[in-house]
């Protein structure tokens, strides 16, 4: 038997009030993609909202959040009105969008996509969660783009987890859209197309190049982007790697590689790959599948919901990016000690991971020291939101964005398996970091507050349910009464 028509009525139910504003079309990401099939939609005649994070505020890329910035920034990016104007005048698009009849929102992140579902039945329509600095709202959509675009990958070794190792996506947005770059002499690691671009790029910006380092025994990239490192006059250092980043008071100062070679540098730059950004996607509950030739987990095919640019899967040019990755996570895992940090948030360990520990912060209680990784291998692969529960490593500031990928790289190489023989770590909603005062400030409706006194007023919060005298408990004891089973 349903009562009241199978609604509780101290349920959200349809409660859920309208979105603030409804567009036949919502593009997350103002880059080109992004940029492209918004201008695409609103010639079709469709109203269209384009949303981008940039500028991304100061405190989120001290957190290195979306990008692995490194603490490598100016106090520039700490201007707000200097940002924005940087960002507006990098993109010439962004004009050409604005006078096709898209409305451009900058400085505001998507951090969550809701549909009805298993999870979720009384949303009005498709909604898209959006915040800025200052406050929080959702807009619905007749379809959605996601043009997110790739964040860094980050592979951890001894040293990386002090100012100055960053990642090659974030070293571009730096030099290019924000021109607030604070380094000043820089060693990049990996030599794939990513790699030697971002080596010429730096060199273009006046940036001190030191080397390009390599664990293979030659360059991986394009042939022609590789002979233009060299006419640069830039070195390689071949079938190598980085064994310890050494630093200072301000961060990295050298860099000792596995040849013994010593380097002087204020940065390292990870350019060893790019990960397509599905943050929304998978949070959202969507389709992934694995492509290497792509850049790992790609969106699959999710109804209204289009994937373009980067974030639909890197461009493929034959070249494994897993297997490469895994090559990289392999060698540099040997040269890692069991204390070299992890997840930099929770200060997990090599040995807090691969043991299942907790972080040295909390107390480790017997059967948790008897636990381990080999422990958990034996009842089948490795879950990585079961380690992620049990060592916290993914669960700081960052979101993972520092370590989600390694982890899935580690716990594959102790169950002797390839990349994707343990899945990443689920993402979910809030996607990006958002401020409590925003989610404070957001106000549910009358209908919403209504009752939820039964679930966590202060007089009733030691009350059994059964015990709660409320219209919903006497239809259901009357229920009880004549027979019915419930």
């Amino acid at each position: 038997m349903h009562l009241n028509n199978g609604t509780d009525p101290h349920a959200i139910g349809t409660k859920l009030p309208a979105p603030e504003a409804r567009y036949d079309m919502v593009v997350v990401g103002a880059g080109p993609s992004g940029l492209a099939a918004a201008i695409a939609g609103a010639g079709e005649g469709k109203s269209v909202l384009l949303v981008d994070e940039n500028p991304i505020p100061g405190a989120a890329m001290g957190n290195d959040v979306p990008l692995l910035f490194g603490g490598r920034m100016t106090a520039a990016t700490q201007n707000a009105e200097r940002m924005l104007e940087t960002v507006f005048m990098s993109e010439p698009m962004l004009e050409a969008a604005m006078e096709a009849g898209v409305e451009v929102l900058l400085g505001t992140s998507a951090w969550g996509v809701y549909r009805n579902g298993p999870g979720i039945t009384g949303l009005p329509e498709n909604v898209v969660a959006l915040a800025d600095k200052d406050r929080g709202w959702i807009a619905g959509y007749g379809e959605l783009v996601l043009a997110t675009g790739a964040r860094d990958l980050a592979i951890g070794f001894p040293g990386w987890n002090q100012p100055g190792v960053m990642g090659a996506a974030a070293l571009e947005r730096l030099l290019t859209r924000y021109e607030a770059f604070a380094g000043k002499r820089v060693l990049i690691v990996g030599s794939h197309d990513l790699a030697l671009s971002t080596a010429l790029l730096a060199r273009e910006k006046g940036v001190d190049v030191a080397g390009v380092v390599e664990v293979r025994n030659a360059p991986q990239g394009d042939a022609a982007l590789a002979e233009a490192v060299r006419a640069a006059q830039i070195p390689f250092y071949l079938d190598d790697a980085p064994a310890e980043a050494i630093g200072g008071i301000d961060g990295v100062e050298r860099v000792r590689l596995r040849s013994g070679a010593e380097i002087a540098v204020d940065t390292i730059v990870l350019a060893i790959g790019l990960v397509p950004s599905i943050e929304l996607v998978d949070a959202m509950g969507g389709k992934r599948v694995l492509d290497g030739a792509r850049g790992g987990y790609i969106p699959g095919d999710n109804a209204g919901v289009t994937c373009v640019g980067d974030c639909a899967g890197l461009a493929d040019t034959g070249f494994d990016h897993v297997e490469y990755r895994m090559e990289w996570a392999r060698e540099l895992g040997k040269l890692s000690a069991p204390d070299t940090i992890v997840c930099q948030c929770e200060e997990v360990t090599r040995a807090d991971l691969l043991g299942v520990q907790p972080p040295r912060y909390l107390e480790r209680p017997a059967p948790m020291a008897a636990r381990s990784l080999d422990t958990l291998i034996k009842d089948g692969p490795p879950n990585p939101d079961q380690i992620k529960r049990l060592t916290r490593a993914g669960m700081g500031v960052c979101q993972g964005r520092r370590c989600r990928d390694q982890v899935a790289m580690m716990l594959a190489t102790a169950a002797n398996g390839p990349f994707g023989t343990v899945p990443l770590a689920t993402h979910r909603a809030p996607v990006r970091p958002l401020p409590l005062r925003i989610l404070a400030d957001w106000e549910e409706s009358e209908d919403m507050r209504a009752g939820w006194d039964v679930w966590f007023g202060i007089p009733t919060q030691w009350v059994p349910y059964r015990d709660i005298d409320t219209p919903r408990e006497r239809e259901h004891q009357q229920a009880i009464a004549e027979g019915w089973s419930l």
